[in-house]
């Protein structure tokens, strides 16, 4: 995504910083509960549902913290601690219901304490902040003085009739655990016109089990949720010694994303078997499937939490080089700059009506508007040189790193700094270089057994391009030439229009209210055959030597055009791989026609907490929920990262804030987790993506300084060459040994608070990987499956021997850290064919 401060107002900052967060919702049915006479009673302001939505919620609407309305008021029972910031809005990006304080600004609240909120439709409000202490009820008012609406903090008093305690035997003791082979199979997603067979277990006394199969409908960035009924399946009861099983089947026989969960009947009432409360990164639906709960049956039902089961197409094929790859991410502007011929030029080169800044120092801060360091008002207009010459310059550093793809952000022509506003799709920015050299990048990256993906976005341009032209800094027929709508524009219906505003900027429709990124109409068909129609966008620069394409804000662009993008991408190309931008659950994108992979922020989201010292088990079962969720064409490929230019980056994140004032041994420690989340980013399944500079100690939060410039020695830069040669040692051992590329994964076979250790498997060679956040070695005994009962094992980064004996093995794993142990009948790593 591009520059996310201009979103800022409309959504809660997630990833450390980066406003990348979840759009509208479809109405739901409001609940019933105890009040006043009916006449006291008013119907809900608002169709939508209103949440809370904060860094508790990574800034997603989500369904745990949705508000009911109940009589007269919104109210949430809530179960927080320490200072949060939050709004209540609807689940839009921008453009919804919103309430807070008055905007720029944090307002804090005080207990029982009503507050006069700002907001309303399409309204600005800022951050409310209120120091939790345990379990609250937080409820919006709209009776208050002039009918205005009030939020109030105090104890919890509110008094949810779906909470009420579960006191049946036989109900609380049922069990169901989708990752459990007696309880379900076969295991995750499935192909179309395969059945699953599931099965309860419970104490004698229920008397009857239903599975309930649903469709579900998700749509945008999880704006749209819904669930219909599709099936009802009668479970059969079988005696199980002591105890019972309820036991069905049911077949899938379109691809899709569906849910289920269990509806009972025990002692004359009703309750759901349903899935956990699990929260997932940036995912609206709470659960990460396996063990369950049982809960009363909800009297709202967008409060039952589904089970998904993901079915795709038998035919779905992703392209086998991206299981082996291990990307280097490479923001252009400020990688390397190998030409200054092509450099911005203040004065002489535009920026909207404005003009650019230039860096003369490579290793100055990016500049942030408004903060006092000199530079005007304006975002993404200061730019330090970087370009493709100085990419194709250090591809030998690249590959030595042990990279064997480039990830490249946007590098069409575009006014900013990210080029996310794209001005021209079939023209390479000439301050980045030329289409020539775009090929001469192809050709020595393949010289050097490396492929490069490109980003762009389909969903919106530049206000300053070839299509639009706001400022008429391009020759007359854009759609919106000089501030003035054009229907003569053969780009004209690319847009939507409101001919009735009179602020200029303000007459179309920017995606996510953004004026900078007028959003197109992707239902127009000669916009989707510009893209990839015949000799479109998309071929053009396959054709240029592309070896696929990462597609900026995927959920804001409609399936079937995703259907008919990726038929016309293989097509030109079949081994191109299609990369999604998503940050919350893509199984919808994994079906098998629409993306091959996405970039990874559960998987970012869940290894950052790991390194900083959060529960092995709260985070690995989001990893558990992927490898469930996904098929495996899906999840071996998908691209792994830890940081990225839409976050802060990880070593700011791991704790190193300020440069200049932070002590070595906050900076060490830093480090030290970086070190372990780059073990764990190199020994999973997917391809690990490097961000340039993580490896060589870049640190910097929230947008812009997430997209600093690499250190370059000779430009005065100083990159930590331990860090570096730490690495190189990690992408050597996942070249070198298949099984951590390619081999199957399945639940860890140990894992407590610090430690988690998977057994991996291809063909005959077995790798144990453990890692340890603890600040100590942890020694421990862990049992082994039946194949390596009595193996022997070497490890990978020291070389040390153990054997394992009647079935368990004992090993020290390092702070901090990590250990690969390969069973001994594994050939030397020397006589491997490494990065292939």
């Amino acid at each position: 995504m591009r520059n996310t401060k201009v979103i800022a107002v409309a959504a809660v900052a997630v990833l450390s910083g980066a406003a990348l967060l979840a759009g509208c919702t479809a109405p739901r049915a409001q609940t019933a509960a105890a009040k006043p006479a009916a006449t006291h009673c008013l119907p809900a302001p608002y169709q939508e549902t209103l949440f809370l939505r904060g860094r508790f919620t990574e800034g997603v609407a989500r369904e745990d913290y949705a508000l009911q309305w109940r009589c007269n008021a919104y109210l949430i029972n809530v179960d927080l601690s320490g200072e949060q910031t939050f709004r209540i809005q609807d689940a839009r990006l921008g453009g919804g219901v919103l309430f807070g304080g008055p905007p720029g600004a944090t307002t804090a609240l005080q207990l029982n304490t009503a507050f006069v909120l700002t907001g309303g439709l399409r309204a600005d409000a800022g951050e409310l902040k209120y120091v939790f202490a345990g379990p609250a009820t937080v409820r919006l008012d709209f009776g208050g003085t002039g009918g205005k609406p009030t939020v109030t903090i105090g104890a919890k008093s509110f008094v949810d009739v779906d909470e009420k305690p579960i006191d049946d035997a036989a109900a609380l003791s049922l069990r169901y655990d989708s990752r459990d082979s007696a309880h379900k199979q076969p295991f995750g997603a499935i192909v179309a016109g395969k059945e699953i067979e599931v099965a309860l277990s419970a104490k004698p006394g229920i008397a009857r089990a239903t599975l309930v199969i649903e469709t579900r409908r998700l749509e945008g960035w999880q704006e749209v949720l819904e669930y219909r009924e599709l099936a009802r399946v009668p479970l059969t009861r079988v005696a199980n010694g002591a105890d019972e099983r309820w036991e069905g089947k049911y077949k899938f026989d379109e691809i899709g994303i569906y849910g289920y969960y269990f509806e009972i009947e025990s002692g004359g009432r009703r309750y759901l078997y349903t899935n956990n409360a699990d929260p997932v990164p940036f995912t609206r639906e709470v659960g990460s499937n396996g063990r369950g709960a049982v809960i009363n049956a909800p009297t709202d039902a967008a409060r039952i939490r589904r089970y998904r089961q993901t079915v795709y197409r038998a035919d779905y094929r992703v392209p086998d080089w991206a299981r082996d790859a291990v990307y280097y991410y490479i923001f252009p502007d400020r990688f390397r700059n190998g030409d200054r011929g092509n450099d911005p030029k203040p004065g002489v080169d535009k920026f909207h009506a404005g003009t650019v800044e230039f860096h003369k120092n490579w290793l100055d801060k990016p500049w942030l508007p408004r903060s006092g360091d000199g530079s005007d008002g304006e975002y993404s207009n200061d730019f330090f040189g970087g370009d493709l010459a100085g990419i194709i310059e250090k591809l030998d550093y690249i590959r030595a790193l042990g990279a064997n793809a480039l990830y490249i952000n946007p590098i069409f022509t575009a006014s900013s700094n990210h080029k996310y506003d794209t001005a021209d799709y079939r023209e390479i920015d000439p301050h980045f270089g030329t289409t020539a050299e775009f090929e001469k990048l192809n050709r020595e990256a393949a010289k050097r057994g490396m492929r490069v993906i490109l980003d762009t976005s389909l969903n919106h341009t530049g206000r300053d391009s070839l299509y639009f032209n706001r400022y008429g800094n391009f020759p007359a027929g854009g759609a919106f030439d000089h501030g003035k709508i054009n229907p003569d524009s053969k780009y004209a219906k690319w847009y939507l229009f409101y001919a009735d505003e009179t602020d200029p900027d303000r007459q179309y429709k920017g995606w996510a209210g953004v004026a900078d990124l007028p959003e197109l109409d992707k239902s127009q068909r000669s916009l989707r055959d510009f893209f990839y129609g015949k000799d479109g966008v998309m071929q053009l620069w396959l054709g240029h030597g592309l070896s696929g394409w990462r597609m900026d804000v995927t959920p804001w662009i409609p399936d079937d055009f995703w259907r008919e993008w990726r038929t016309a991408v293989k097509q030109a190309k079949p081994d191109a791989v299609a990369v999604a931008e998503t940050f919350f659950d893509a199984s919808k994108y994994f079906l098998g026609d629409e993306f091959d992979s996405t970039m990874n922020y559960i998987f970012r989201s869940s290894v950052v907490a790991y390194a900083n010292g959060a529960k092995a088990g709260d985070i690995y079962r989001n990893i558990e929920l992927m490898r469930e969720n996904y098929p495996p064409q899906a999840f071996y490929a998908l691209m792994n990262l830890i940081d990225s230019h839409d976050s802060a980056r990880a070593l700011h994140d791991f704790g190193w804030r300020d440069e200049a004032k932070d002590s070595a041994e906050t900076v060490a420690l830093a480090k030290r987790r970086l070190r372990l989340a780059a073990f764990f980013q190199m020994t999973s399944p997917g391809a690990p993506a490097i961000y340039y500079g993580d490896e060589v100690g870049v640190t910097g939060g929230d947008d812009p300084f997430d997209r600093g410039t690499y250190p370059w020695p000779d430009l005065g830069g100083k990159p930590d060459e331990a860090l570096l040669a730490e690495y190189k040692k990690l992408t050597r051992l996942r070249h070198a040994e298949s099984v951590l590329r390619r081999g199957s994964l399945d639940a860890p076979i140990y894992i407590d608070d610090r430690v988690i250790v998977l057994a991996r498997r291809d063909g005959a060679q077995w790798a144990l990987v453990a890692m340890n956040n603890d600040a100590a070695p942890r020694t421990l005994k862990v049992r082994l499956p039946a194949a390596i009962a009595t193996a022997h094992f070497r490890d990978a980064l020291t070389g040390a021997r153990l054997a394992a004996a009647a079935g368990t093995l004992e090993l020290t794993v390092p702070a901090m850290y990590g250990s690969v142990l390969l069973s001994h009948s594994s050939a030397p790593a020397s006589k491997r064919a490494a990065g292939k």
